[in-house]
């Protein structure tokens, strides 16, 4: 195996820094749409996983990771393809989904349903609409293990770890804007940035039982409740 000092690896920013920390030690994984494929260098060169898979739907990002991976290439296997599409059951353990939409992270989970395994270990790092995913997961029968808060362009993000429990439930609001989080350096922020979200939603909702919902809601949150 090829083994390169880690000042070789490449520099990951905080979002990219926290789902590779979700990936657990000795795991094969797959990150789905790798972009330029730094999360799937760090994750090989660094010796986390034995065996990397770097997905992405188009050739051109893939060119890049190909390029940004080539000294652990014996670690790394690369496929062109939608989402998990690309697998096949039990070939990894670990899975990144990072960089995309909520909805687009759950038609990708929907769309390879054998993923509903608590085998494996989901690591999401929506770019959108961390409510929507949160509540999208529950429905689904997936227990958010945990979340870490990244800032980035002046905006906080949420790095989930979930994996499947089996028992799908309706989860509250509190939970769906505010996650896991508590505690965390910027939560505080965070449940402003959420709250400001939903206020924002508020507006353009027609008086009746969902605006009366939305309302008890940020009185839940100005209040500074957590889940």
């Amino acid at each position: 195996m090829t083994t390169l000092p880690s000042s070789n690896l490449p520099h990951l920013d905080a979002r990219l820094q926290a789902a590779a920390d979700f990936v657990r030690p000795g795991a094969a994984a797959a990150d789905i749409g790798c972009d330029h494929g730094k999360l799937s260098a760090w994750l090989a060169g660094s010796g986390r996983c034995p065996l990397v898979f770097a997905c992405d739907l188009r050739e051109g990002p893939l060119a890049k990771a190909r390029a940004t991976c080539a000294p652990w290439g014996d670690r790394v296997r690369f496929r062109l393809g939608a989402g998990l599409s690309v697998l096949q059951p039990g070939q990894v353990q670990d899975i990144v989904i990072a960089g995309m939409g909520a909805q687009t992270i759950l038609e990708i989970l929907d769309d390879a349903p054998w993923v509903r395994d608590p085998a494996y270990n989901l690591v999401l790092v929506p770019a959108t609409k961390h409510s929507v995913l949160r509540r999208g997961l529950v429905r689904r029968g997936f227990a958010l293990q945990a979340e870490r808060l990244c800032r980035a362009a002046g905006r906080w993000y949420a790095v989930m770890n979930a994996r499947y429990a089996g028992t799908p439930a309706e989860p509250d609001g509190l939970f769906c804007l505010c996650g896991r989080v508590e505690g965390q350096p910027g939560a505080d922020e965070y449940r402003a940035q959420q709250m400001g979200k939903l206020k924002k939603y508020r507006r353009g909702l027609p008086d009746g039982p969902e605006a009366a919902g939305v309302d008890a809601l940020l009185k839940e949150m100005e209040a500074g409740r957590w889940p």
